[in-house]
């Protein structure tokens, strides 16, 4: 189906893709369609796993942790886009089982593992591109057709180069992604057309979407009005979730083993893992009931080990972040220079929302207000999306006139000669925007110039988030203020920054697409990834028709031998003539047992048809 010129062809697929689960939908049918995995389930956990045949993605990944812990891969949202130096990766890297070593080019991180005994080193994009393409997958075969455009969804509070890094993750992924757009504005459209918001004759709406999920927090206020979805401001903490809460509670309970065991299990990787498990269900089940257990068997040398956990302790060990939440609230409203009162409806999405302290804080904030869970908090991200997917694509017929208007996450501006910040584009300003101001030489007789580009709301420049630097160089040499420049400001529709700078005179010029910059892969480095990522869907593919095919040569054995156990008559067939037929089931048992772990469908197909063979001549 083709929109118009211009438009992606659709399908395009709304892809929320989580810390903890990701979430694919698509609009078909004048209606969203949330999709169910291969196993039943509407979200898909965002794990990958490698062991020493195949590599697996999402339940199956999550499924065999405990075996092969140091291979299984989690929480890639909280690398992406990041340096391997910063403090919220090296905290991460305590708690988590597989290895994180820098890049021997930069300062980006690299994820390693053994994957067919050999050590493989991935980027977190590489990761990412994974699931994303398991998504991919998961759609195609509800729609039965290939899908090649996607909206993907971020975190507000995502900056420049977390952007740019999930954006490739989506090529590597072979996905052209058509916009990225911020989760809770995602959800405000899910919210929009399920309340009947977008109609032209409804009243205008100030909605607050309280956005906690498993690894990051963003708080949006967006004012709905005959179907324009106007972001007012944003705020959040791309560093605070489920994930977090989690973690409190590991560190506790790893304390609370070496007070009554005096033993330190916090190296070891399989009991972290059981540990990081059973407080994930601890802490889900303590959203209904005020108390519960925690029992792992043999967690470590042996020791068994149980506690008690109530609401009360799992409340107190993160009651400063919870309270941090309800903080972010209170300077979103600010920033959109709003009161309490004139927020019409306060929307929860993420799993984390469903922690009753967090909506009792929220609730409290907001002088008792009732909270909205009018949409499911797991799916609203990836609803909102398809649902921008398919206006982008030109195919909702009933709500042609949705118009979203996103705002930059953070200030965008330049370094000054005192080091200070000059911020050219205020954070909470409306995108896309272009926006230019002029610069000048600072020297006499200069005759080249350095624009140092930053994001932040620091005012000493060093202090706020480093995008790159570009320069104009041999402009005529004259007396300091007398050259001078323009320098544009773009952010697109994604929220990517892209900068120009011109001398006036001369007309020379020099443009920045922060492309390069703070380790973001080359296109060389996406070209490579892509062909990794070819290559390992091949083998994806060929251990998949291997499975199928050595099902196939089970399923014959096992109906051949139901017939001979069961003594049922086979017609033109003696009893030496049986005993063949047992020898030949015997051996290709024993062929199973021994086979190679990379035996190949081929392989599986000739015993196949070799059995038959025997089976079916035999007699005759």
């Amino acid at each position: 189906m083709k929109g118009k010129v211009g438009e992606p062809e659709w399908p395009v697929i709304g892809v929320d893709l989580g810390t903890t689960y990701s979430c694919v939908a698509v609009w078909r049918d004048n209606r969203v369609e949330v999709i169910t995995n291969d196993q039943g389930n509407r979200t898909t956990p965002s794990w990958v796993a490698f062991n020493d045949s195949k590599r697996l993605i999402g339940e199956a990944a999550n499924n065999q942790f405990f075996i092969n812990a140091t291979n299984t891969i989690f929480d890639t949202k909280r690398l992406i886009g990041r340096r391997f130096s910063d403090e919220t990766v090296q905290n991460d890297m305590k708690l988590w089982p597989f290895k994180v070593i820098a890049s021997t080019a930069s300062d980006k991180p690299m994820i390693v593992v053994t994957y067919k005994n050999e050590e493989k080193r991935f980027t977190p994009e590489e990761v990412s591109s994974m699931v994303l393409t398991k998504m991919k997958d998961i759609a195609e075969v509800f729609l039965g057709i290939s899908v090649k455009n996607a909206v993907v969804t971020v975190p507000a509070y995502f900056n420049d180069s977390q952007r740019q890094a999930t954006k490739d993750a989506g090529t590597i992924a072979g996905l052209n992604v058509v916009r990225i757009i911020n989760e809770p504005t995602a959800a405000a459209m899910a919210y929009g057309l399920d309340t009947k918001a977008t109609r032209s004759n409804a009243a205008s709406k100030n909605v607050l979407i309280f956005d906690l999920g498993g690894g990051t927090f963003d708080v949006s206020l967006v004012t709905i009005v005959k179907g324009e979805f106007k972001v007012r401001a944003i705020n959040g903490d791309t560093h605070l979730g489920g994930v977090d809460f989690d973690n409190r509670l590991i560190n506790s309970l790893i304390q609370e083993f070496k007070r009554k065991h005096k033993k330190d299990i916090s190296k070891n990787v399989k009991a972290i893992g059981r540990l990081r498990a059973a407080t994930e269900r601890a802490k889900r089940t303590l959203s209904s009931v005020a108390q519960t257990s925690i029992v792992i068997d043999c967690l470590f040398e042996g020791i068994d080990f149980t506690s008690t956990l109530s609401r009360a302790r799992f409340e107190k060990l993160n009651l400063d972040l919870f309270k941090k939440c309800v903080d972010i609230v209170e300077k979103c409203l600010h920033d959109a220079k709003m009161e309490k009162h004139e927020v019409d409806d306060i929307v929860l999405v993420g799993g984390s929302t469903r922690i009753p302290k967090v909506e009792q804080l929220l609730q409290g904030f907001f002088d008792g207000k009732k909270l909205n869970k009018g949409i499911n908090p797991d799916e609203a991200v990836a609803y909102g999306a398809a649902i921008h997917a398919a206006n982008l694509s030109g195919v909702i017929s009933s709500n042609n006139d949705l118009v979203l208007v996103d705002v930059t996450p953070l200030s965008l501006g330049l370094e000054n000669i005192d080091d200070s910040m000059s911020v050219v584009i205020p954070r909470n300003t409306p995108v896309p925007v272009n926006i230019t101001v002029g610069r000048e030489t600072i020297f006499d007789n200069q005759t080249n110039v350095i624009f140092r580009v930053f994001e932040g709301e620091r005012l000493i420049a060093k202090e706020n988030n480093f995008l790159g630097e570009f320069s104009i160089n041999g402009f005529p040499p004259k007396p300091k203020t007398e050259t001078k420049f323009d320098v544009t400001f773009n952010v697109d529709v994604n929220g990517i920054l892209n900068l120009y700078a011109r001398e006036k005179e001369t007309g020379m010029s020099n443009r920045l697409t922060i492309l390069n910059n703070k380790g973001r892969l080359s296109s060389i480095e996406i070209e490579t990834m892509l062909k990794e990522a070819e290559k390992y869907k091949a083998q994806d593919e060929e251990h998949k028709k291997a499975v199928q095919a050595k099902n196939a040569l089970e399923s014959y054995m096992n109906n051949v031998w139901d017939a001979l156990d069961n003594d049922v008559k086979i017609e033109n067939r003696s009893e030496e003539e049986e005993k063949i037929m047992k020898k030949a089931l015997e051996e290709t048992s024993q062929w199973l047992e021994c086979s190679p772990v990379h035996a190949k469908a081929s392989e599986y197909e000739q015993k196949l048809k070799e059995l038959e063979s025997i089976c079916m001549t035999v007699g005759n």
